[in-house]
């Protein structure tokens, strides 16, 4: 690329090569997101024709935004022709403007309607509505569930499914458009059992769409409004593409962020929270540096120390006797292992690892709540999750996602766990 004055017409000749790079290597496109960097800068900056002077600020905040995302997906992207041109291109990009590597970047823009379009407008609703931003020729998007349950249980993005004890505050969530953080207190005075008592969602300000908003649910205490008391998202002109519903007072409420293609569950089922999500894989990995995202749980799942890894307690096998040894005859109802099954069987006939979670809380809580808390995560798996032949997971089920550091689900000889605890 050359210098000067020609700025504006090189960066449009090097994105008409971009193409070119694909087609001759196609590994941009699979776990390499080159391709979504190049995309979202070619938005930020196609409308256009040239780039005088005065627009050299948003095109060089545009530029460090591009950078940023070539740096997140440099480990992908190793190797790749693609995607060491596109680094190379941005740094001529930036000698030719003048622009300095420090400096205000845009949040990542999700897709806009193509040129030309009567919707495209920055302040139209349509830009806040993820799936009507979709053009009619591009590929609808994938779709991801994360839940978190009883004592507590953690099913991630990547359909991995843990027990885990992590006591005190956590983060769910933490991208670029909202941040969930959970507490969790013990259930019993002295037990390691912990269940939800706090949830708080941010929604960050976006665009023209919604303003930031804040929710927060706590024990007996299940809102159907942010803290500021408003439902939507606040004056901007796309306010009710964020919504809350009360499903019923106190116990289900329903949060819709159509901006950015998401929806909230919050249920309180007996005296504790629980929480499901269903969002879009881009906005699930529009995180500052997915690298560093170790507490993220819905993503990463939970620390190996914080975990409850049943494949440890296999070895107890054989020693089934001492089964049913659950909660002391003090706390609320004595369950032995047969009972506790009986009892979940009621409301979850199929023993995945929803029906055996309900039984270990069971045996470690005496809780009969617990039992809904197990039913209800399954029906917003049911509502939520995206891909129908993975609602139901077992020990079997081993699929997890790059750089999941958890073991997933339980051995299929739980007695062994009820001898442990």
């Amino acid at each position: 690329m050359g210098m000067g004055r020609g700025a504006g017409s090189t960066a449009l000749g090097f994105f008409q090569i971009l193409p070119v790079f694909l087609c001759i290597f196609p590994a941009a496109t699979s776990q390499c997101k080159i391709l979504k960097c190049n995309s979202e800068f070619w938005a930020a900056t196609s409308g256009s024709h040239h780039l005088g002077t005065e627009e050299a600020p948003e095109f060089c905040t545009a530029l460090r935004t591009y950078a940023h995302c070539t740096r997140r997906t440099a480990r992908t992207c190793r190797g790749d022709l693609a995607y060491h041109s596109a680094v190379h291109g941005i740094d001529d990009l930036m000698v030719q403007h003048n622009c300095s590597k420090d400096g205000p970047t845009s949040q990542p823009r999700l897709r806009t309607l193509p040129p030309g379009d009567s919707q495209e407008r920055s302040d139209s609703p349509e830009i806040c509505h993820y799936e009507k931003s979709f053009h009619k020729h591009s590929a609808p998007p994938n779709y991801t569930h994360c839940g978190l349950f009883g004592d507590p249980h953690l099913r991630t993005f990547t359909d991995s499914f843990q027990t885990c004890k992590v006591q005190g505050a956590w983060p769910l969530i933490d991208n670029n458009y909202l941040n969930v953080q959970v507490t969790n207190t013990p259930v019993l005075p002295g037990s390691l059992a912990t269940a939800t008592t706090k949830l708080t969602i941010i929604f960050k300000s976006f665009q023209e769409c919604v303003e930031q908003k804040v929710y927060q649910a706590e024990m007996d205490e299940l809102p159907a409004a942010f803290t500021d008391g408003s439902k939507n998202g606040g004056d901007k002109h796309g306010a009710n593409s964020l919504k809350i519903t009360e499903k019923v007072s106190g116990q289900h409420i329903e949060i819709q962020a159509k901006y950015i293609g998401t929806t909230i569950v919050v249920r309180q089922v007996g005296r504790y929270l629980t929480f499901a999500v269903r969002m879009p894989e881009e906005v699930v990995n529009a995180v500052e540096d997915r690298d560093n995202q170790g507490l993220y749980l819905c993503l990463r799942g939970c620390p190996l120390n914080q975990q409850i890894d049943f494949q440890t307690f296999r070895s107890a096998q054989g020693t089934e006797g001492l089964v049913g040894k659950g909660p002391a005859p003090s706390s609320p109802e004595f369950f032995t292992y047969e009972t506790a099954m009986a009892k979940c069987r009621e409301k979850l006939p199929v023993e995945d690892l929803y029906f055996q979670s309900c039984v270990f809380d069971l045996l470690t809580t005496g809780d009969v709540n617990f039992t809904l808390a197990a039913y209800y995560a399954f029906e917003d798996v049911k509502m939520l999750h995206s891909n129908k032949d993975k609602l139901h997971l077992y020990e079997r089920t081993r699929e997890l996602g790059p750089g999941n550091t958890a073991p997933l689900g339980y051995p299929r000889a739980l007695p062994a766990l009820w001898v442990a605890l």
